[in-house]
């Protein structure tokens, strides 16, 4: 493969591109990673003086739509980042090489970049049978898995086959499929779930890494809080339709045809983290719930187990009570709100008592720097 250029900056220097084009670079990869702007003097030194990471992408028990959702990412486009913001040495699906000469490159970087290269992950981890369950190069997933994972600066999880073990997982769970952790431990992970992840938030989490060399500020789950920070119900187009207790009661009614919340046709939005209704699909266009379908919840843990989806979730939590959305949705408006106060009091407690469970486990791994304790005063106490 081709030699890589030093920096973002180099590269930009080779190509003949005004410092201009370079520091707008700078300012629209800030706003990515979801960083203020304060920040971006930091992101411009870090472009300019830091190396190109090297990446290691590997496919296990999965369907490659993470890989079909990061090649359509616009904000920063895929095809710059793997073409010039990353070395990317080994992928299975995008390489131009394959068989055996593919393998042997990817034992090369391995042997030779030991420590230098993080690792992206895409599917979960079959077990029975010794992992012949999935095979890759005639060999075990979860042995390729291991050895590539002993010399990673980095692993990163991409989708909920990775993070969480996939919809193979799902009971009575025939292969034994697990997630990544579950199998490898003694290096920083990084969990980006969704089935799968959105595009920008896939470029964006390995974007923060190559620029600053270490993993972004995570929640108690290890995902990254500048994008799994706040409830899609947060961000809810539709959240002024639940406050007053205005629901679709099936997805033919009048209701639905008038853009009321979907709750009671199944949504998760009230206990799903991610950025859905920010960042949406297809450079923003949309996203289920502008479509007219509740979310799934896709990014938590074991979504496909929990329950049917057009099921409604059964209580909403308030303090000392429980109250239902029929409930909700017969009450005065102003009862309503203060339900919904009430249960968002609740959640921002929770999430501080968790945050700061991680700023200890964090330190007490050595992993804890300035850098994190700033976001941290900037994400509003959030997950």
């Amino acid at each position: 493969m081709k030699e890589r250029m030093n920096s973002l900056w180099t590269l930009f220097q080779e190509r003949k591109l005004s410092r201009r084009t370079f520091v707008k670079s700078c300012v629209a990869l800030t706003a990515v990673l979801g960083l203020p702007p304060t920040m971006l003097d930091t992101v411009v030194k870090a472009a300019e003086t830091k190396e190109l990471p090297t990446v290691v992408w590997l496919h296990g028990h999965e369907c490659t739509g993470c890989d079909e959702s990061f090649i359509r990412s616009t904000s920063p486009f895929a095809s710059d980042v793997i073409l010039n913001m990353i070395a990317l040495e080994y992928d299975d699906t995008l390489a131009a090489a394959s068989g055996e000469p593919l393998e042997h490159h990817l034992k090369e970087i391995v042997a030779n970049k030991s420590g230098k290269y993080i690792l992206a992950v895409e599917g979960g981890v079959p077990l029975d049978e010794n992992g012949v369950y999935c095979s890759v190069g005639g060999r075990p997933f979860v042995e390729v898995l291991k050895e590539c994972a002993a010399g990673a600066s980095a692993i990163i999880e991409y989708g909920s086959c990775a993070a969480w073990g996939g919809i193979q997982a799902a009971k009575p769970n025939p292969t034994n499929t697990v997630s990544v952790s579950s199998v490898v431990s003694g290096v920083p992970i990084i969990k980006v779930p969704g089935c799968p992840p959105i595009p920008e938030v896939m470029t964006g989490v390995i974007m923060h890494y190559a620029l600053f060399g270490e993993i972004p500020p995570l929640d108690i789950q290890g995902r990254p809080k500048q994008f799994y920070g706040n409830r899609i119900h947060d961000t809810c187009y539709r959240r002024a339709f639940f406050d007053s207790g205005l629901f679709v009661e099936k997805f033919d009614d009048d209701a639905s045809k008038a853009g009321w919340c979907l709750y009671k046709v199944g949504c998760r939005g009230p206990e799903t983290y991610n950025s859905c209704g920010n960042l949406r699909w297809w450079n923003g266009l949309s996203y289920p719930i502008q479509s007219g379908h509740g979310c799934i919840g896709c990014s938590e843990k074991d979504f496909w187990d929990n329950d049917n989806f057009y099921k409604r979730l059964p209580d909403i939590p308030m303090a000392n009570t429980i109250t239902n959305a029929d409930t909700v949705g017969t009450i005065a408006g102003f009862a309503a709100t203060g339900a919904v106060v009430a249960h968002g009091a609740l959640t921002l407690a929770k999430n501080k008592y968790e945050d700061l469970k991680e700023e200890k486990r964090l330190k007490e791994a050595g992993l804890w720097n300035e850098t994190m304790n700033k976001n941290n005063h900037h994400d509003g106490g959030n997950d």
